[in-house]
């Protein structure tokens, strides 16, 4: 009879321990997933800008048609876009078209005065921001979930509930690092 008991016992707290550790693995995966809706809300504000800043600047610079065009095509992958990974690509594209649409934009005074494109600026500088708080927040929620789908007991569990996989960091990558450092300005006197 003890030893039924003490079974019993024992089966209870493993299950306790099974139900608990599945639960933190759904409840940091869906902590994850809303980080990244987060992202992908202000990746679609972004992209709704793109149309209106290319319309400006062609007003100004309708002769940089490779430059515009290289815009809408990375904007319409960027949309098209929908794992992680193919968003942090497309992203990092786009982003490196917008840093030649404003060098372009540099060589046009009056483009530059103009108080549209001044808005659709910072407007975009704005979202930039945001991007980079929903970024950190997204990556830090991943981080958690991989740290405790790693952990023990969840490392025995985590396959058995569909979460055999890290998830994936949103990561800029080397060569967007590379491209941001590299359009840092340079002041001279």
């Amino acid at each position: 009879m003890a030893a039924l008991i003490i079974l019993v016992v024992i089966v209870a707290v493993v299950g306790l321990i099974v139900v608990g550790v599945y639960n933190r693995l759904v409840t940091l995966s869906t902590r994850a997933d809303q980080a990244f809706a987060d992202i992908d809300v202000q990746l679609k504000q972004r992209q709704d800008l793109v149309p209106n800043l290319v319309e400006t600047v062609k007003g100004y610079a309708a002769h940089e048609k490779g430059t515009l065009e290289a815009v809408i095509a990375a904007r319409n992958g960027a949309a098209a876009a929908t794992s992680v990974e193919d968003k942090v690509q497309a992203e990092t594209v786009l982003t490196g078209a917008l840093r030649q649409l404003f060098a372009v934009a540099e060589a046009y005074p009056d483009l530059k005065a103009n108080t549209n494109f001044l808005n659709l600026q910072d407007q975009l500088a704005d979202l930039e921001n945001k991007l980079a708080a929903a970024r950190r927040f997204f990556n830090n929620a991943v981080a958690e979930f991989n740290a405790a789908r790693r952990g023990f007991p969840a490392v025995v569990f985590a396959g058995m509930f569909g979460f055999s996989k890290d998830r994936s960091l949103y990561d800029v990558g080397v060569e967007s690092r590379a491209a941001m450092d590299a359009a840092a300005p340079a002041v001279k006197f």
